[in-house]
């Protein structure tokens, strides 16, 4: 498999696995208790891991699944399997895993304090900070476009001859700048999940603040919400992320489809070759501040809370009960609306979700690269969670 992001929201009924747990968890999944009482909430709540998420942990050890359920203002860790077959080490809830697009989050923070202080617009054209830019069509994308993947950029398959770990930046550049869409795109006249289009955020950011993008993220987002196992690391030799010693130590093995290791603990992977493309590692414990936060059950300043408010904003309709906001997406089919962000990987699944209504916030990781942990979130779990409020 070529090692490139895996879109989990473009993976609809692609694979029979994450078929067969939807079927699971709702067809098999046995009736739960009436709302509990708070005594009781933490029970009920592992029931519900239990029955819905538990059973994507891999039968044969090569991989596992941490949770983290924020309610009533509590967080509960849940964790099954092994972050290390070899080694018979368990996922725990300090675990490092590789996030893969959860990292998209961060940058949407980053643009909203960015606005919140105006130091920045979403309607700033890009080529305003990244200079290298005149392409027709690039130059009349905005920083607001980026963040909502209603920018149209869709980037062609890796030319020949290609860096082993994908497009220089000198590439990158021209190939923007170069950019004629095949469809009859425009600036904000669609939503295409747009993986290269947070690159060029990034370095968008980046130009506007003359620091890296792992200083920002780390001073800005990070830092401000207690957040102190959440990292962008470099790449280095064997694709591995370069790490102190005890962040290494907790990286998680990431398995295949099939259960084979994929890399090393650490792994890293990117169509990308240039600095800050490497992938977002991070904790369950970790990400249930960001969820707590994210639904205002956190202690943040007023400032932050805003900028995370606005990241959860729908701004583009994609179906009837589907809404591209920035970075997240808003699903309202029918039961609590949902705001939401999966990541994936060959060999790595995350997923982030939140019911702002109800203060409550879902954490899903694995390393393992064939579960598809939204099916669940979106059908069952969240919902199910709700009604115990």
């Amino acid at each position: 498999m070529n090692k490139r992001y895996l879109d989990n929201r473009r993976l609809h009924g692609a694979a029979i696995g994450a078929l067969a747990c939807v079927i699971f968890v709702l067809v098999l999944r046995p009736a739960l208790p009436a709302t509990p009482a708070r005594s009781d909430l933490h029970a009920a709540v592992a029931q519900i891991v239990a029955r819905d998420i538990a059973p994507m942990a891999a039968a044969d050890g090569g991989g596992g699944v941490a949770v983290a359920v924020r309610i009533d203002g509590r967080t509960f860790f849940f964790n099954y399997g092994l972050a290390d077959w070899a080694a018979r080490r368990p996922i725990t809830s300090d675990s490092l895993f590789n996030v893969g697009s959860i990292r998209k989050i961060f940058e949407a923070v980053l643009i909203t304090l960015g606005v919140e202080r105006r130091e920045l617009t979403l309607d700033d054209r890009v080529a305003q900070y990244v200079s290298e830019l005149h392409g027709d069509y690039i130059r009349r994308v905005t920083i607001g476009q980026l963040a909502t993947h209603t920018s149209g950029l869709i980037m062609p398959a890796e030319p020949e001859p290609l860096s082993p770990k994908g497009y220089p930046l000198a590439q990158f550049i021209d190939l923007l700048n170069n950019y004629t869409p095949e469809n009859g795109e425009q600036p904000g006249k669609q939503q295409i999940y747009s993986h290269a289009g947070y690159v060029l955020l990034q370095l968008v950011l980046e130009r506007r603040y003359g620091r890296p993008i792992a200083e920002l993220i780390r001073d800005r987002v990070t830092e401000p919400l207690g957040m102190d196992s959440t990292l962008v690391p470099e790449r280095g030799p064997h694709d591995r992320a370069i790490m102190v010693r005890e962040f290494m130590q907790r990286a998680v093995q990431g398995y295949s489809y099939g259960g084979q290791p994929i890399g090393l603990p650490g792994n890293q992977q990117d169509e990308f070759d240039f600095p800050g493309t490497g992938q977002m590692f991070s904790s369950p414990r970790d990400l249930a501040i960001l969820a707590a936060a994210s639904v205002h059950d956190w202690p943040v300043d007023g400032e932050m809370w805003r900028a995370l408010k606005a990241t959860e904003q729908g701004v583009f309709r994609v179906s009837a009960d589907d809404v591209q906001a920035m970075a997240w997406e808003v699903i309202d089919a029918g039961g609590p609306t949902i705001v939401d962000k999966p990541g994936g990987l060959d060999n790595a699944q995350a997923y982030v979700g939140l019911v702002p209504a109800q203060k409550l916030g879902l954490v899903i990781l694995s390393n393992r690269g064939d579960i598809h942990p939204f099916e669940a979130a979106r059908a069952t779990v969240l919902p199910e969670l709700a009604r115990l409020k």
